[in-house]
């Protein structure tokens, strides 16, 4: 699979100066942590999970999260693991793995892992890990300890997906604690936990607090200072570090609007694309695509998604510009490594190499599985091209 993959060869061409690379469930880790992009959620309960799963690879989902957990009512757990285990068999018998998203299931409980496991038979094979709940250093290592045993018992490698969402972390005077205690789980099992996953809407619901279709999560404050610390102690970029993905966006309709939209005119009038603007201001994407492009200034990378019309913007902003490849080159080369300063191929920054260079070795990655836009190409380009025909 690849990101992108669902468009046309010669669109592709004109889109990007690198075309994104190609991966399979069996890549690294490192890969499939950067090339997760717009995991999108559904419930296991859907009696035709199968043909969802296949419809949505074919509209450029590359991940998906098959949930027995929040999305599903306490009395359908039995016959939601039931549908699982009916619906990958089927998946198993009529598509080729390479065809398929990354599958993750979330599950309640730790026994569910093993169990699954068992059940699932060679079907397995089609399954990439599990998310884990509420996770913390006490809750979470009985997930990370039934990983383990499952992954030994099925001979398959599965990831951990660990949700940050517990009031533990959200409490000012437990988070520091709570944050000590999921670092030391998910650094006993780091080559197994493949993200870590934000619960916004948990914490939300701990202040019955739920954020306005024009406003982000950045905009709450209680929730951006978790974020934050989330990022600081989890997500470093000196090797201790995780990927920290973006938290849910719950809108795809707006009736009324408070605020102005957020989205400027003349990038989709120098794509001739206005409509488009009108379209994902009426779908709120305006908010959206403001809440990915700081979900990114803040260090994450990919996004929760509870609606297929989220997952191209996720995509779409995922991309690395021209300037961002140039510049990230430039830093990396190897003349540079004792330091100093250049001026951009741009002219119009500068880059400092020493400091800059996380920013652009992690921009490298990100341009190996979302690829490189051409020069003249925007995210506006990259939306509409990405929209069904």
């Amino acid at each position: 699979m690849r990101h992108f993959g669902h468009i046309a060869p010669e669109e592709r061409q004109r889109l990007f100066f690198r075309e994104p690379s190609a991966f399979t469930a069996d890549s690294p880790a490192r890969v499939l942590a950067a090339a997760l992009g717009a995991t999108l959620y559904s419930p296991a309960t859907r009696s035709q999970l199968a043909d969802d799963i296949i419809k949505q690879a074919g509209r450029g989902v590359v991940s998906m999260v098959l949930c027995l957990e929040d999305s599903i009512d306490d009395a359908e757990v039995v016959g939601a693991e039931e549908n699982l285990v009916r619906q990958f068999t089927e998946l198993a018998g009529r598509s080729a793995d390479g065809e398929l998203p990354l599958l993750f299931i979330r599950v309640r409980f730790p026994e569910q892992i093993p169990d699954l496991v068992q059940r699932l038979g060679p079907a397995v094979r089609l399954l990439s890990g599990f998310v884990m709940p509420k996770f913390t250093e006490e809750r979470g290592m009985p997930f990370l300890e039934a990983l383990t045993s499952a992954e030994v018992a099925s001979g398959r490698r599965l990831f951990a997906m660990p949700v940050l969402e517990s009031p533990e972390l959200l409490y000012r005077e437990s988070r520091v604690d709570t944050l000590e205690g999921i670092s030391r789980a998910v650094g006993k099992y780091r080559d197994r936990v493949l993200a870590l996953r934000l619960g916004v809407t948990d914490f939300c619901s701990s202040y019955a607090l739920r954020r306005a279709p024009d406003m982000t999560a950045y905009d709450v404050q209680v929730v951006a200072s978790v974020i934050a610390d989330v990022v600081n102690m989890l997500g470093r970029a000196d090797g201790t570090g995780f990927t920290v993905t973006g938290p849910v966006w719950e809108y795809f309709r707006v009736q009324e609007r408070m605020f102005k939209p957020q989205l400027r005119r003349s990038p989709f009038l120098e794509g001739q694309a206005e409509e488009l603007r009108e379209a994902l201001i009426e779908h709120a994407m305006d908010g959206l695509l403001r809440e990915i492009t700081l979900d990114q200034a803040n260090g994450l990378l990919g996004k929760t998604c509870i609606h297929p019309s989220h997952v191209l913007p996720v995509h779409a902003l995922s991309v690395v510009s021209h300037e961002e490849f140039s510049d990230a080159q430039d830093i990396l080369r190897p003349e540079r490594g004792g330091g100093g300063v250049l001026r951009s191929a741009y002219t119009n920054k500068m880059n400092e190499v020493k400091p800059h260079r996380a920013w652009a070795e992690r921009t490298l990655q990100r341009a190996e599985v979302f690829g490189v836009a051409h020069e003249d190409i925007g995210f506006v380009d990259l939306l509409a091209a990405g929209l069904p025909a």
